[in-house]
């Protein structure tokens, strides 16, 4: 029996996958990590913890493969393929010893370096050389804030990594970064898969302190034996170094043919679609990622998906998780009901997510969250109702913005932790007015892992040999009347989306003082 792992190492937690050759999930661990906040705009989380949490899982599901299959062999795991979240920095010394936690892509303290570099108009320059969005995101970003703010931590450090690559080399001693992780940084050039010069210099970083960029189905030369003994696997199985969190999700939802679209909302969100040569948006509202060196992907994603919604239990619902909890329910379901008991468009109240800044479309780390339209006649189940719609209007608009660059949508492949509630599921297929389609597997990233290390192991000769392991699928059309409520509140919703633009920075800078 052949067995394919799909690891993702991801934003609050560590998802190891095992599959079989068919693409059937058959076991899954998962390690949770803390987030590091000492500060508001900061958000970093332990490297050390992150990697323990991929030995961890590793270990978990290789277990699980042994007790339940005794007849696999050490040759019937046949690769380990890796995904990760993207726009994570490390400083390393010069034995590789981390001077630094990860800066995550949540992390916001370089955001007073966007407007200058967006206003020189060196930053649009540098956009549309690497398709990342000048944004405090990406490591751009972060490596002027700090060689800025924190020079002499800055001058300790010997190279600049993201999680992915710190991970790699603790288990292989390479030190490399695939295209798809290097072209989210903001110094990666789409054109000549290389380092861009220019975003280099401003920076101060020099290419020897960076990871050298491979293909995403680089395979690494050697595990090291004392992590494939701990693992519980031979050092021989091929480990790949697969792409990113959020253009695997497209293959392993198999979205990567022309028109197709996936969306993702996990405690963030996004929308994507695969094209076959880098392009880039030239209003700088969406980025373009590269899949393997044949595939790009160009999307927009959103800060505010269920971390908001989370917000929203830990806020209005408490006393319903307590009792939820000791019945060994799901209060997300509980309050999933309350939001269906209302209808569409919840009388009137309209929110603008905006509760961790926002990326796409807005690009603005000092955005606000908004409910318009409150009266005495809504309570919090209206909230909970306009929260959901919010952050589906906002995934429309990146939506919008994606078609405009690369055409029609034919399809809308959704997936993530929301795909699990029907009811967001109809909000969604309300508000695009269209066909959603919802895979049987929520284990995109780590499938799409997997399909790509077996393409570049040569197991397959086509990435789309994943429609055949995507499994059932099921579809959600809009109800017509809920689409014209949505519709006209949609008009809204960006009007006022224009109108507080201008004050967001404003509110931004009153709270931090």
């Amino acid at each position: 029996m052949d067995i394919f792992i799909g690891v993702d190492i991801g934003t609050t937690s560590t998802k190891s996958v095992a599959f079989s050759s068919s693409g059937k999930d058959l076991f899954k661990s998962n390690i949770e990590y803390p987030l590091y906040q000492k500060v508001p705009e900061m958000a970093e989380q332990d490297p050390d913890e992150i990697f323990s949490a991929v030995i961890e899982s590793l270990y978990q599901v290789v277990a699980q493969v042994k007790v339940n299959y005794p007849e696999v062999r050490e040759d019937d795991i046949k690769l380990v393929s890796f995904s990760s979240a993207m726009h994570s920095l490390i400083l390393l010394d010069k034995n590789y010893t981390p001077l630094t936690n990860v800066i995550t892509w949540a992390d916001n303290r370089s955001e007073k370096y966007v407007a200058p570099l967006k206003e020189s108009g060196k930053g649009k320059e540098i956009f549309l050389r690497t398709g990342t969005p000048i944004h405090p995101m990406s490591p751009l970003l972060k490596l002027i804030w700090l060689k800025n703010d924190e020079k002499e931590l800055f001058d300790k450090a010997s190279y600049f990594v993201g999680i992915k690559e710190y991970v790699h080399y603790r288990l292989t001693g390479e030190l490399k970064v695939d295209y798809s992780i290097a072209s989210a940084t903001g110094l990666f050039n789409l054109k000549n898969l290389a380092w861009d010069e220019e975003a280099l210099k401003i920076t101060g970083v020099k290419e020897t302190q960076l990871a050298v960029p491979v293909e995403t189905t680089y395979q690494f030369e050697k595990l090291r034996e004392a992590y494939a003994e701990i693992i519980g696997i031979s050092d021989r199985v091929p480990f790949v170094i697969g792409a990113s969190d959020g253009c695997l999700s497209n293959l392993g939802v198999n979205a990567i043919k022309p028109g197709e679209v996936a969306l993702t909302i996990g405690t963030s969100g996004a929308v994507r679609v695969v094209i076959d040569e880098p392009r880039v948006d030239e209003n700088e509202r969406l980025f373009c990622y590269a899949l393997t060196k044949d595939k790009w992907v160009i999307g927009g994603p959103v800060n505010n998906g269920g971390i908001v919604f989370r917000w929203i239990r830990d806020t209005f619902y408490e006393a319903e998780k307590t009792i939820s909890d000791s019945r060994g329910e799901d209060v997300y379901d509980v309050m999933t009901q309350a939001a269906a008991n209302l209808p569409a468009g919840s009388e009137g109240l309209i929110c603008l997510p905006f509760l961790g800044g926002e990326r796409a479309p807005l690009w603005d780390a000092n955005a606000r969250g908004t409910y318009f339209g409150l009266t005495r006649a809504h309570g919090r189940d209206h909230i909970l109702r306009a929260t959901l719609e919010g952050i589906v209007f906002n995934l429309y608009t990146v939506l919008q913005a994606v078609e405009e660059t690369s055409g029609k949508s034919v399809s809308i492949k959704a997936t993530g932790g929301f795909a699990r509630s029907s009811v967001w599921r109809q909000i969604l297929s309300d508000v695009f007015d269209r066909e959603v389609v919802i895979p049987e597997s929520y284990e995109s990233s780590c499938l799409g892992a997997v399909v790509l290390g077996m393409y570049g192991l040569g197991i397959v000769d086509s990435l789309e040999v994943v429609g055949d392991m995507v499994g059932v699928t099921n579809a959600h059309k809009p109800i017509s009347q809920n689409a014209d409520v949505y519709k006209e509140l949609y008009v809204i919703y960006k009007n006022v989306n224009e109108l507080l633009k201008t004050q967001y920075r404003s509110i931004a800078e009153f709270q931090r003082k």
